[in-house]
This record gives C-alpha cells, sequence and structure tokens, in this order.
C-alpha cells in the first residue's frame, strides 16, 4: 500500500474492511447465515416482480411502484452483501479506492431512492383512498413513470453529493474501515483533515432526503386513516387499513435504522452498532419487504396461486 501524504489523498490505492469477527468458525456462521439470506432477498423480491409482471390484475401503480421497490431492494443488497460474503471467506478484506467510491455512490442512490419511493407509495395510496373517482386520472401510467424518473434524479444528486464530499478528503493510515461496505461514516472516520463541513452536509442532506419524505408520509397517512374513519362499514373500513399496514411497517424498518444512522452527531459515531443498523436497514429491510408485502396481500397471495395452478395445469 501507498504512502499517504496528509494533502494528497489520491495516494490511497486501497482501504481494508474490518468487517465481522476475525474467528474462522464465527465467520463461517455468519457466511452461511448471510449467503442465505441473500438468496432469499433475491428470490422474494424477484417473484414479487415476477408475478407483477405475469399477472394483469396487478398491472395498477401500487404494485408497479411495489416491482420498483423490489428492484431496488435487490441491487440493494448487492451492492453490498457480495463483498461481505467474500471479506468473510479471505483474511485479504481489501478494496480498493475506486471501488470503496462506487460502492458508497451506488449504495447512496438506492438507499435515497427507497426513501423517495416510500414516499411516493404513501402518496399512491393517499390518492386512492382520498380520491378514488379521480384515482386512475391522477395516477395514470405517464405520471407514474414520471414519479420515478425524478425518485431517480433526486437520488443520483443526492449520492453524488454525499460521495464528492467524503472522497475527497485527506485520508490518514491506517486505512482500515470499521465497516463492512464503504459507508460514508465510517469512511469519514479514517480522514486526516476537519470534517465538521462533511457533518453539517451531513445533517442537512439527511433533513432533505430523509425527514423530508418522512413527514410527507406522516402527513398522507393522517390524511388517510382520517378518510377511513369516515367509511361506514367495517369491512370497508377493514380492507383500507390492511393495505396501509404493509407500506407503514416496512417505512418503519427502514427510516428508524437511516434516520440514527445519517442525522446522528459525530460524535455518537459507534463502529459495532452502526455495522448492526446498516445490517437492519440494507439486508434485513430488503428481505423482510417481500415477505410483509405477500403475507398481508391477498391479490399477491392470489396472483402466486394462479401461477402454480397454471404450472400445475402445464404438467
Amino acid at each position: 500500500m501507498q504512502s499517504l501524504g496528509k494533502d494528497n489523498h489520491s495516494s490511497v490505492s486501497e482501504f481494508i474492511l474490518l468487517g465481522f469477527s476475525s474467528e474462522p468458525q464465527v465467520r463461517m456462521v455468519l457466511f452461511t447465515f448471510f449467503l442465505l439470506l441473500y438468496l432469499m432477498t433475491l428470490l422474494g423480491n424477484g417473484l414479487i416482480v415476477t408475478l407483477i409482471y405475469l399477472d394483469t390484475h396487478l398491472h395498477t401503480p401500487m404494485y408497479f411502484f411495489l416491482s420498483v421497490l423490489s428492484l431496488v431492494d435487490m441491487s440493494y443488497v448487492t451492492t453490498t452483501v457480495p463483498q461481505m460474503l467474500v471479506n468473510l471467506v479471505y483474511l485479504r478484506r481489501t478494496i480498493s479506492w475506486g471501488a470503496c467510491a462506487a460502492q458508497m455512490f451506488i449504495f447512496l442512490v438506492l438507499g435515497i431512492a427507497e426513501c423517495v419511493l416510500y414516499a411516493i407509495m404513501a402518496y399512491d395510496r393517499y390518492m386512492a383512498i382520498c380520491f378514488p373517482l379521480h384515482y386512475s386520472l391522477l395516477m395514470s401510467r405517464p405520471i407514474c413513470i414520471k414519479m420515478v424518473t425524478v425518485c431517480w434524479s433526486i437520488s443520483i444528486a443526492g449520492a453524488l453529493i454525499y460521495t464528492v464530499f467524503t472522497m475527497r478528503l485527506p485520508y490518514c493510515g491506517p486505512y482500515k474501515i470499521n465497516h463492512f461496505f464503504c459507508e460514508v461514516p465510517a469512511v469519514l472516520k479514517l480522514a486526516c483533515a476537519d470534517t465538521s463541513l462533511n457533518n453539517w452536509l451531513d445533517f442537512i442532506l439527511g433533513f432533505i432526503l430523509l425527514l423530508v419524505p418522512l413527514s410527507f408520509i406522516l402527513a398522507s397517512y393522517v390524511r388517510i386513516f382520517a378518510s377511513i374513519l369516515k367509511i361506514h362499514s367495517s369491512q370497508g373500513r377493514l380492507k383500507s387499513f390492511s393495505t396501509c399496514a404493509s407500506h407503514i411497517t416496512v417505512v418503519t424498518m427502514f427510516y428508524g435504522p437511516a434516520m440514527t444512522m445519517y442525522m446522528r452527531p459525530g460524535s455518537w459515531y459507534d463502529p459495532e452498532r452502526d455495522k448492526k443498523l446498516a445490517l437492519f436497514y440494507n439486508v434485513v429491510s430488503a428481505f423482510l419487504n417481500p415477505i410483509i408485502y405477500s403475507l398481508w396481500n391477498k391479490d399477491v397471495k392470489r396472483a402466486f396461486l394462479k401461477v402454480l395452478g397454471n404450472r400445475g395445469t402445464a404438467q
């Protein structure tokens, strides 16, 4: 590894990802567990995307956004988990400066996209429940595509700012990142320069990209619940609540750890806690999303049984 001058960060050739335990037995247990979790995450989200594509009854705005979310989740875990699995098997747990910057950028793009998508999905439920007669007009296919395009534009812009301001800093040895991937707070701890500007930037971006969408989600659900309570039929109220329950659950699982990670003071940094939080909102959340949506969603279960029935008939 090349030496590093304090004012020349370009001489950093690679970082070392410390990851998890160095005990061989523990590493193999973790490798098996995370490999199975990763494969089940790909299978679950891939199944959601396939069902939505195959079943015409699911060709609605809600399921269009759900399919985009599943694709984001599959990409999200693929950005971090394969690297983590390799590092659990091989002792040389290095990542080049360029690969670290690319991983950070892609991870942030997908993470921000997930934040904005949750807000879009809440808006979709608000339109469906509060304006049912105008829903097909207000949430037409072109409008949904424009919403997703705006989502990706915000994600790329936000991720670019985070990554540029983080990787432009000079970094000092021993270049050991106490994390299983190149996440902003962990990388910043290696900087041999004042990071107060980065801390303020992280807080401001966190406010814009986390709190603003979350506030939008909360406002949408306040209006939704007010409308649901006006429904006279108890069966109608239950059906409306059930369509929102899965979304509220996944939003809570994602936003809680993400806000703790990106909106806390730099002095509160705790590498072991941060690794657990990152696992939760990156890996566990992506694994649970298809389970929650399929368990609480009759349309998805009906589509799954329909596909199984067609396959059984074909055989």
